[in-house]
């Protein structure tokens, strides 16, 4: 509960911690993921017209791979000279993402730890049991969680 101790002027605030974090997640089918056997071509395409500065990318039985960043795509095309827009269709996503760069979390996760998180990234991507892909949670979806939490006086 939300309460404001007369005394002090200090608010204070009773949390409830959710067993879950499934409130939080933006599916799968609400965003827009990548194959990792797509051409790293298709894939700046993709998050141009989106407007991504990072995108999560898949295998073909929808496990997550990793995720790729504006960022991979500038090194990889300072380190490799020899690319130019015409051969980008040659080179695939899973040649240039960096598997351990921003690893999944599962649904199930501390709410402590998804806050640790997206301090240092825009999105967690969240899989089940198996690794297959659920969706994101977003750095916008926790600061919300927060705000509404504390200027609503909710107890979640």
């Amino acid at each position: 509960m939300n309460s404001l101790d007369r005394n002090k002027g200090v608010r204070t605030f009773e949390i409830k911690i959710p067993q879950s974090n499934a409130f939080l997640l933006m599916p799968k089918s609400s965003i827009g993921t990548i194959d990792a056997s797509a051409s790293i071509r298709q894939a700046v395409e993709k998050m141009k017209h989106n407007g991504y500065t990072s995108i999560p990318v898949l295998t073909d039985s929808g496990e997550y791979y990793g995720t790729i960043t504006e960022g991979d795509f500038l090194w990889y095309f300072v380190n490799e000279e020899s690319i130019d827009f015409k051969n980008m269709k040659d080179v695939i996503v899973a040649d240039i993402v960096r598997p351990t760069w921003n690893p999944p979390i599962k649904l199930d996760e501390s709410l402590e730890t998804v806050l640790e998180r997206v301090l240092n990234q825009n999105f967690i991507p969240v899989v089940d049991d198996r690794n297959m892909f659920m969706g994101i949670i977003t750095r916008k979806s926790v600061l919300k969680y927060y705000h509404d939490m504390m200027n609503h006086g909710k107890s979640v």
